[in-house]
């Protein structure tokens, strides 16, 4: 399956998700044999706000379908060493979905397959697999435009000029989830092709823990005193990211871009801590997901699209608090 690059608006999430799987079911949703759907839902770490998120959409839309929903996670680790065996958990309960947000690309291959095996049908969110070809659909936020515009943000808070030099580091989650690999070139093409005194002197890895980021930061801070700004590719790693500048007392002077619109986040753009954030939607990629797969499951209905991007929306102290309120991301109660 080719994956296509057609883009969607924020404004015409709703209207995508009709595109995509058709009116919304009452009652309880089944299959041709009348049992009942369940679509197991396997993300990176549960404690990750983004991912807090995207369950409110899960179960949103879990409840209009009328299907059941299985959320699983490692509790806070995001790496395929402990995911591999929850995806094995859920499928040895027969699922008729999965909706998997793989943390490697290759070490998640096999795990897609023995779901396609087992005649389960496999919708991939935010991160993929390397073989998209028996997935149903793939949907993420546009994240090489996300590193351009963070590689933008960068350069206008450090009042970037030709000729100058600047150290700009990145911390990631992981070396090779799909989405830290498409914000980091996404992030080193716009620097190369307008912002050439900017040099990324180093990136580090945090496997969605906060804590771990900070201490990235921290080394950072010591081996290159003269450090322009940090590009924080993920929401871990921008908080990380916050807590160590402002241990530190270098709020604003360290130009600092992150992504994902957690709470305490937003709330430190104002104070100058960030420059920009990245916001996604997370619940809109939750829902979509499971709108195509409950419509495949019991029509035999394919998605419209077999690949589906959500722009950004970039976050400053500029945005208004309506936007603010629009984007930050929201947990389940």
């Amino acid at each position: 399956m080719k994956v296509s690059k057609k883009a969607l608006a924020l404004v015409g999430v709703a209207s995508a998700i009709t595109l995509l799987a058709g009116c919304a079911s009452t009652g309880t949703a089944t299959t041709s044999a009348d049992k009942p759907i369940t679509i197991a839902f396997v993300m990176g770490a549960e404690s990750d706000p983004f991912f807090q998120a995207m369950k409110v959409g899960a179960e949103e839309e879990a409840a209009a379908e009328g299907v059941t929903l299985i959320w699983q996670g490692d509790p806070a680790k995001y790496s395929a060493e402990t995911q591999i065996p929850i995806v094995d958990a859920v499928l040895a309960q027969q699922p008729d979905g999965l909706v998997l947000i793989p943390t490697d690309p290759v070490a998640l291959q096999p795990s897609v397959a023995k779901a396609i095996a087992a005649g389960i049908k496999v919708a991939n969110v935010d991160t993929h697999v390397n073989d998209l070809s028996d997935v149903s659909i793939f949907i993420t936020g546009d994240n090489a435009d996300g590193g351009s515009k963070a590689a933008d943000a960068i350069a206008t808070q450090i009042g970037y000029k030709d000729g100058s030099k600047y150290q700009v580091v990145v911390g990631l989650t992981s070396a090779t989830a799909t989405t830290n690999v498409a914000r980091l070139d996404g992030f080193k093409a716009q620097v190369a092709a307008k912002y050439p005194g900017i040099e990324v002197v180093d990136v580090a890895y945090s496997e969605s823990n906060p804590e771990t980021a900070a201490t990235n930061v921290n080394n950072w801070l010591t081996k290159y005193p003269e450090l322009s700004g940090i590009f924080a590719i993920d929401g871990t790693n921008a908080s990380g990211a916050a807590a160590a500048l402002e241990s530190k007392g270098l709020t604003g002077k360290v130009a600092l871009v992150g992504y994902d619109a957690y709470p305490d986040n937003v709330a430190k753009i104002k104070s100058g801590i960030f420059t920009a954030l990245i916001a996604q939607d997370p619940a809109a990629e939750a829902r979509l997901a499971i709108k195509a797969l409950v419509d495949l499951i019991k029509n035999g209905t394919k998605p419209a699209e077999s690949s589906v991007v959500i722009p950004n929306v970039t976050l400053t102290s500029k945005t208004s608090d309506a936007d603010f309120a629009k984007y930050t991301y929201v947990a389940s109660k």
